[in-house]
């Protein structure tokens, strides 16, 4: 593969930066620091500048008023997304975005995708599942009848779902496929429960009780749930490597001015060993993520299908950030368990990117089985 970025894909990190160039890192407390204290709303007015500088549509065609770029454009805003903690679901957008424009029927990609573009529709996605290559856990059912589709079940741990207008709900149909539902979040029969995350964003539970959607708004086409959960994941590898490149970087500001016995704590041989090993964890992460994110793009081919790449992408993201973060902590000392400074906020983010979409020993599982099921010869 070629790791050098295209004009286009420069062009957005250009654009990102100028939008996240004024956001501080969010002050969210943490409910294990601050019980009952919970964000409730996106940042709306970051949201509406992301629309104004065409970041929305990054990745859909023009005919929706994207600008037609590829994941790895996608992978390039979110880390820049990442370093200032934007809250925004700018990856969960995109991502069933991108799943509707290639999977779902034309009326309904029409509907939706322009609306997307243009700030005004919030999507997120209920694909929390345990494992690594499933596309979604059992528990939301879906059953066909003559007018339509009818879903039950429950799924956890679902972001923005109190802000998002549609809600994308993998499903398992009873003839043993999957399906990915288009959920408007005031439909009948939908309840939302409060839940809460490590980094203090309200997370919600979903309830179906005999949901019915309209064929037009059930995605019916293998690989739609897969490749959603694919493109969700390889995102969050994104995030994970804006923040650990963040946080790395505030250690080395800190321990270059911080001085023991008369020298910068930077300077001593065990500080600047940890830090060169937590330089080469973010290398790792992020020559897996471009792995991943290329391998998203198309049909590039290798011994093992992209959801392999994947997998070692997220293994190494959750691995490499939370290594990233602790080292960060032990370095700063009582400083970085003072809730004034940022550092806090980046570990609480990074424990939550951490186990997303599921934690570096299920993505290991799931490689043991494509490795199974893809035998290098």
């Amino acid at each position: 593969m070629d790791f050098t970025f295209t004009e286009e894909q420069q062009a957005a990190v250009e654009a990102a930066k100028a939008v996240f160039s004024d956001v501080a890192p969010d002050a969210v407390p943490s409910p294990a620091l601050t019980p009952g204290a919970v964000a409730e709303d996106l940042d709306r007015p970051l949201w509406a500048r992301l629309a104004a500088a065409d970041l929305l549509g990054l990745t859909l065609a023009p005919e929706h008023g994207g600008a037609g770029l590829d994941p790895i454009a996608l992978c390039l805003v979110l880390r820049e997304s990442a370093r200032v903690l934007a809250r925004v679901p700018l990856l969960e957008t995109s991502a069933v975005a991108l799943t509707v424009e290639r999977y779902a029927h034309p009326r309904t990609a029409a509907a939706l995708l322009p609306r997307v573009t243009r700030g005004e529709l919030v999507l997120t996605a209920a694909a929390q599942g345990r494992t690594g290559h499933e596309p979604a856990t059992h528990a939301v059912t879906a059953h066909r009848d003559a007018t339509g589709w009818t879903l039950d079940g429950l799924q956890t741990a679902v972001p923005w779902a109190h802000r998002a207008d549609i809600i994308a709900v993998p499903a398992h149909t009873t003839e043993g496929g999957t399906v990915l539902a288009l959920l408007p979040r005031t439909h009948d029969g939908l309840g939302l429960t409060d839940q809460y995350s490590t980094n203090g964003e309200l997370l919600a539970e979903l309830r179906l009780d005999a949901v019915h959607l309209d064929d037009t708004d059930v995605i019916t086409t293998d690989g739609a749930c897969a490749r959603l959960r694919d493109i969700l994941t390889t995102g969050t590898c994104a995030l994970a490597l804006g923040l650990g490149e963040t946080v790395l970087a505030m250690t080395s500001q800190y321990t270059g001015k911080r001085e023991q016995f008369g020298h910068p704590v930077a300077t001593f041989q065990a500080v600047a060993v940890q830090t060169a090993d937590r330089y080469i964890d973010l290398r790792a992460m992020e020559a897996t993520l471009w792995q991943a994110a290329w391998r998203l793009t198309g049909d590039t081919g290798g011994p093992l299908p992209a959801a392999g790449d994947i997998a070692v992408a997220k293994i190494w993201a959750s691995e490499g950030v939370r290594r990233v973060v602790q080292t960060a902590q032990h370095l700063h000392g009582g400083f970085g368990a003072d809730t004034d400074y940022p550092l806090h906020r980046y570990h609480a983010w990074a424990k939550h990117l951490e186990l997303s979409l599921g934690p570096a020993a299920a993505h290991e599982e799931a490689l043991g089985d494509l490795l199974a099921a893809h035998p290098l010869d």
